[in-house]
């Protein structure tokens, strides 16, 4: 018999989704049973709800589309943060709720996971803020409602809740006839006025600048971008929160702009343009510099998923996706003027202990066309999000929602979205610390990343801010590079190592890079008070802005 929970699942394959995160419970196991008996769909189970989220958040970034699946109360609500950061930085995800019997729920029956209120609906309330739609499905609604969600989550691109009580998985449906369609927009200024005034500012500018962002990465609009920039030669950056939305090795691709945190001839050439397309990007504190940007609004056409200005007007109700899709249809668009010179260093290592700036040079040096870098809030971010990516490379980093932690298990659901790019994740250790369970899944599922661990001792992007000795910013010392063996891992599937100086890195970077078929598990020594130049800034302007 074919069910809702079949649907359900036929209709999160047509979206690309080919794995499911989460963790068991009583709630939602007969539909576990479905996903596993499925040979086009694989469970992963995690270590918490938590990393499932974040995984999934990872996932849904290289994948485009991503699902995973708690029980009812207790799993939902340990899941919340991480579904809030999918929210925040536009990411597709779908979180599936296994739920008591729709019986039980209608006679409001004090069951276990529940408040003892007979309320079963306080979860999906506060799931409000951070989800595009919220379903709970009856036998009734049930295919409608989850075309209904799962059409938000494609226009928004943001996460979905459904909620599926145990009977109603089970309970008979049809087939979908057609296939699932976003919401459409009703446009009330023509996508093509706004083509043709972007195709005129365009030809008509001395100083033009491309400007992209994030959200050109949560509708996998990367390749437009970059195929319009070949086209048109125009001079374009990008924010450290929308890094590699562009293909960083085209000769126009300027560097990453960050307010007064850029560097000086790149933050002249992009404040001094004299038009500026800014294409789904979010001016943030922490890809602005603190807010020092200085981007003059009435030069200006801004489009975002959800808003957008000509010349600082209002708009509303464009298609985003399209809009973008059709810039290739522009004409007569060749820039001919100059660009800036690009602070390329080649890295000559010794036999010095490594320091932040002398790593961030090398892995500029040694990373490798289509890789991703995955770097962690705080020294890794600000590290990382400063070097010029190979081609058909990618980045991933989190600096608006900024949970630390996310990074690790948002590189495992990233890789295992993408097994063809070695994936090389930089994480501290005191957000290591939070969610290192899932080594273990790792090592099971045999996902081969290549993982720094940073071991400064303590949260160094903390200190930077307030509090450079303060007891609060110290962690507890572990042996990192034992974790692995801990977790069950052999030589056979995991390398283990501790780095200390840059030759040592180097050796053991080529070493990683050349062995895919291992996790390589590399511990980098660091001096406490160590961080790169750009955090160093930051630090200081952040501690400013907590002051106001």
């Amino acid at each position: 018999m074919y069910t809702v929970g079949d649907y359900l699942l036929d209709r999160l394959h047509e979206l690309g989704i080919e794995e499911i995160f989460g963790v068991p419970g009583d709630y939602n196991l007969q539909f576990l049973d479905q996903i596993i008996s499925r040979k086009d769909m694989k469970w992963v189970g995690n270590a918490n709800e938590l990393n499932a989220s974040y995984m999934a958040d990872g996932y849904a970034r290289t994948k485009k589309a991503a699902a995973f699946l708690t029980t009812f109360g207790v799993g939902e609500l340990s899941a919340v943060n991480g579904l809030a950061g999918s929210y925040a930085e536009n990411l597709p995800v779908v979180e599936i709720v296994g739920s008591p019997t729709s019986k039980v729920q209608n006679e409001g029956k004090f069951v276990h996971h529940t408040l003892a209120d007979g309320d079963f609906k306080h979860f999906m309330k506060m799931h409000e803020p951070v989800t595009a739609a919220r379903t709970l499905l009856t036998a009734e609604n049930a295919t409608v409602e989850i075309d209904r969600v799962l059409s938000a989550l494609l226009k928004e691109r943001k996460p979905v809740y459904i909620n599926l009580p145990v009977d109603v998985a089970a309970a008979k449906a049809e087939k979908p006839s057609l296939p699932l369609k976003k919401e459409n927009s009703t446009s009330n200024t023509s996508d093509q006025e706004i083509l043709n005034k972007i195709q005129e500012s365009l030809k008509n500018g001395k100083k033009p600048i491309v400007i992209t962002g994030h959200e050109i990465i949560s509708f996998g609009l990367e390749k437009t971008v970059s195929q319009f920039i070949s086209k048109t030669k125009l001079p374009i950056t990008t924010l450290n929160f929308g890094k590699s939305s562009v293909d960083e090795a085209l000769p126009s691709f300027l560097g990453i702009y960050n307010g007064k945190l850029s560097e000086p001839n790149l933050k002249e050439f992009v404040e001094s343009a004299d038009f500026i397309l800014m294409l789904g990007v979010k001016l943030t504190d922490s890809s602005t510099g603190a807010f020092t940007h200085h981007l003059n609004e009435n030069k200006m056409i801004s489009l975002n998923i959800d808003e957008g200005k000509i010349f600082n007007e209002s708009i509303q109700n464009f298609d985003f996706e399209s809009l973008i899709s059709s810039l290739l249809d522009l004409s007569e668009i060749e820039y001919k003027g100059k660009y800036i010179d690009k602070k390329q260093e080649d890295f000559v290592p010794s036999n010095a202990l490594l320091s932040q700036d002398r790593l961030w040079q090398a892995v500029e040096n040694l990373t490798q066309s289509n890789e991703t870098i995955v770097a962690e809030q705080g020294t890794s971010f600000f590290g990382a999000s400063s070097i010029f990516l190979k081609p058909k490379s990618h980045f991933i980093g989190q600096p608006l929602w900024g949970s630390i932690g996310y990074t690790f298990p948002a590189a495992l659901g990233s890789q295992i979205a993408d097994k063809e790019s070695r994936h090389l994740l930089f994480i501290g250790d005191g957000s290591l610390q939070l969610t290192v369970q899932e080594l273990g899944l790792a090592i099971r599922e045999k996902i081969n990343p290549i993982c720094f661990i940073i071991n400064n001792d303590g949260y160094t992007v903390e200190r930077e801010i307030h509090g450079p000795n303060q007891s609060y910013n110290d962690i507890p010392m572990w042996n990192y590079s034992k974790l692995p063996e801990s977790f069950g891992a052999t030589e056979e599937r995991v390398v283990s190592k501790i780095v200390r100086t840059e030759n040592e890195f180097v050796s053991v970077m080529k070493e990683a890079q050349a062995d895919p078929n291992r996790m390589y598990w590399i511990e980098l020594i660091l001096a406490k008070e160590d961080a790169p130049k750009v955090l160093k800034k930051m630090g200081k302007l952040f501690a400013e802005q907590n002051k106001s």
